[in-house]
């Protein structure tokens, strides 16, 4: 597979001048004698000067070791990379046409290239451009081309709707814009010619001969290759003329930049534009190290959108150590497991639940004794991994006082007893059964979850059969990386340790007291990933983060307390999620988040609905918890002869029909539909305690109540 065209890089060395080595261009293009500085202060201070803001490692003319202490951007990264890793391949993307596979030298070059094009095309620092793109590598090279000349990108996926992506555009206030392909483009195009300003648009894939209707023709179309080519040419005219480079006002950015905004919570409300500097994100690409086990050359399988906070900060780090990064599809998937036998895999829960459910489907077509010998094995070894952390240490308990040393030491004899008894039978498992399966889904060295809750049968499941599963615990407006477990201490049903320099804690929802390990409130953090803030929203951003910079993540947890020993001595100061205090809803998909108020003002336009409370988190899809209004669907029913006239009694089934139908009606505009609905028959009331006395629907209470219904119906 042929790798994209770049060309070699000039380099800059600090703040008030630009050091150009010899070797930095091919010499079959021009010749140069020895290398030279250009200083700003001689330019005379009549001539108008331009600012060039420049990421001050990647620009630099170094060759020696750079400590990552030096990084103060996050494009830095890659003057890093090239010098330890530069003729090693860094990725792989097969699924676009041209294909591509790029060494660390060769992506370094095309992002210097990408990055100069843009400044040709009159791009200021800190303009801020639309990115509306999906997981490539030209997707990489405008993101870290559009820091590197300190331009701040405004992130989003195709699969958002066209009002989405306007909101975020205008909200924003980008100038340009970058999309995926041609596809998108014909998708947007007419919305945005005539809602937006924009002074250009740049088609990462694809030709524009693609386009049904290039539209408003005084705004210019690009492709990524003429971005490449535009930056590379305009860079060896920098290089060749010195006029060229006095006209300058050379800036580095600096680690409190703004990066990126990327826009959260908006799928159906409005969405709020987080403020990711490069120092929040810098967090993320030099502790993550401390979670995710890495070697230079290791695999990774990414599939993600790379607009999720979540998958974006895994991308850096793991380009930052040198690993092999390959880019697939929910669709090849399977085959690319099968095929690049990833060490890592970096996902969402429900890229686990499905190969967890593949796996037991391939064991269910199997012969009836092979089936059954199989789902013994997992029976003993889930047994088996339940004893060994019980001797281990690793288990949960809410209680503050440690037990008693004769109950501790009777407790791990027994599990250590046990554990020795069912040894051989997971050792046999793991000959026969579960080696195949790793063989086949890969993942040698670890994966990890993030972006949502993970089911503890598939937590359990991968543990029993030998795969690392590590889960981890953020948000958006933490870069978003605050907790993970680690596979020395990987204790199951918790999110682990903070990262570095993170501060947890555990509040009240009613005082704000902060409250003792073990005792379940709110958890707020604090760190040096905290967001700066809402762009142009500060009372969202003072809701959010208190006087003393802790942020209220909206989740419901608690800390592990500590134990001197016991089965949970090794699991003091883990940390615990069990579900969101806020309203967001968080979908395992791919982590999307969706605020359900909207949603819900909307169906309750609907005379058959009384009350409605949408949920979802951590499923695949929305749901609801509706009380039907008895009387108009008697009403609806006789009018539509769903019953007869002088009928009284509307079955349940029906009943569920018209549901249905109502919401089809009031929310078709939404880009996410509600799907399984339980029906109860009793409101929700100050009384029974389902509302407050200000009116207002307890969702965790009504999620609590109906626990077993809810499951019940997304089975």
């Amino acid at each position: 597979m042929p790798p994209i065209p770049i060309s070699s890089s000039n380099h800059v060395s600090s703040t008030t001048f630009f050091s150009y080595s010899v070797h930095s261009f091919p010499r079959r293009n021009f010749t140069a004698t020895s290398s030279f500085r250009v200083f700003c202060q001689t330019q005379s201070k009549t001539e108008k000067t331009e600012t060039r803001r420049f990421s001050p490692l990647l620009e630099s003319s170094g060759n020696g070791a750079v400590a990552l202490e030096d990084w103060k951007a996050v494009p830095d990264i890659w003057r890093t990379s090239v010098e330890n890793f530069g003729d090693k391949t860094a990725l792989i993307d097969q699924y676009h046409d041209p294909p591509s596979t790029m060494t660390y030298k060769q992506l370094e070059d095309a992002i210097l290239d990408f990055a100069e094009g843009l400044r040709v095309l009159g791009v200021k620092p800190d303009e801020k451009i639309a990115l509306f793109a999906d997981n490539s590598c030209r997707w990489l090279i405008a993101d870290q081309g559009m820091m590197a000349i300190g331009a701040i990108n405004v992130v989003r996926g195709s699969r958002s709707s066209t009002d989405e992506l306007l909101q975020i555009y205008n909200h924003s206030e980008s100038v340009a814009l970058a999309v995926d392909n041609p596809e998108m483009f014909n998708q947007i195009v007419e919305p945005f010619y005539s809602k937006t300003s924009i002074r250009f648009i740049i088609l990462l894939w694809g030709e524009k001969s693609s386009l049904v209707c290039e539209g408003n023709k005084e705004i210019p179309i690009y492709t990524f290759m003429e971005v490449i080519h535009s930056g590379r040419e305009s860079r060896r005219a920098l290089y060749e003329s010195h006029d060229a480079r006095q006209q300058y006002k050379f800036e580095t950015i600096k680690s409190d930049d703004i990066a990126t905004l990327v826009y959260t919570s908006g799928t159906t409300g409005n969405p709020k534009g987080v403020m990711l500097t490069h120092q929040n994100l810098l967090h993320q690409i030099k502790h993550l190290s401390d979670v995710v086990p890495t070697k230079v050359g290791d695999r990774l399988l990414s599939m993600l959108p790379p607009w999720h906070a979540y998958e974006r900060a895994c991308e850096y780090f793991i380009f930052s150590r040198g690993l092999e990064y390959i880019y697939t599809t929910v669709r090849n998937l399977k085959d690319d497991l099968r095929l690049y036998q990833p060490h890592l895999m970096v996902s969402v829960p429900l890229v686990f639940e499905t190969l967890y459910s593949g796996i037991m489907k391939q064991i269910s077509t199997n012969s009836l004794i092979r089936k059954h010998v199989a789902l013994t094995f997992i029976r003993v070894s889930l047994r088996y991994m339940e004893c060994k952390r019980v001797y281990e240490g690793k288990c949960l308990t809410k209680n503050q006082k440690s037990p008693s040393y004769l109950y501790a030491m009777l407790d791990w004899l027994w599990a250590r007893t046990m554990a020795a008894i069912l040894y051989p039978v997971h050792m046999l498992a793991n000959k026969l059964v579960y080696s195949k399966i790793r063989s086949t889904i890969g993942i040698s060295t670890a994966a990890i979850s993030g972006g949502g809750s993970l089911p503890s049968h598939v937590d359990k499941f991968f543990e029993a059969i030998g795969v690392n599963l590590q889960n981890g615990y953020g948000l958006t407006e933490t870069s978003p990386v605050i907790a993970a477990r680690r596979l020395g201490c990987d204790v199951i049903g918790s999110v682990g340790y903070p990262l570095k320099h993170t501060e947890f804690k555990v509040v009240d929802s009613e005082t704000g007291e902060v409250l003792p390990p073990g005792s379940k409130g709110v958890l707020k953090v604090k760190g040096p990933q905290l967001m700066k803030g809402y762009y142009k929203n500060p009372s969202a951003t003072n809701q959010a983060i208190d006087r003393d910079g802790w942020l209220d993540t909206g989740d419901i947890g608690w800390i592990a307390p500590h134990h001197s020993i016991g089965r949970s001595r090794n699991s003091g100061g883990v940390i615990v999620v069990e579900g969101r205090a806020k309203d967001t809803i968080v979908l395992s998909s791919e982590g999307e988040n969706v605020e359900p108020g909207e949603l819900e003002e909307a169906s309750m336009r609907s005379n058959l609905i009384q009350q409605i409370v949408v949920i979802g988190q951590d499923k695949r899809r929305l749901g609801a918890v509706i009380v039907p209004n008895k009387e108009e669907i008697l009403k609806a029913a006789r009018e539509l002869s769903i019953i007869d006239s002088n009928s009284s009694d509307v079955s349940q089934e029906k009943v569920t029909k018209l549901i249905y139908n109502e919401l089809k009606t009031w929310t078709s505009g939404f880009p996410f539909q509600i799907g399984p609905i339980l029906l109860v028959n009793d409101p929700f009331t100050i009384d029974n305690g389902l509302m407050t006395p200000t009116m207002k629907i307890r969702r965790d209470r009504i999620m609590a109540q109906y626990k077993d219904q809810i499951e019940n119906i997304y089975k």
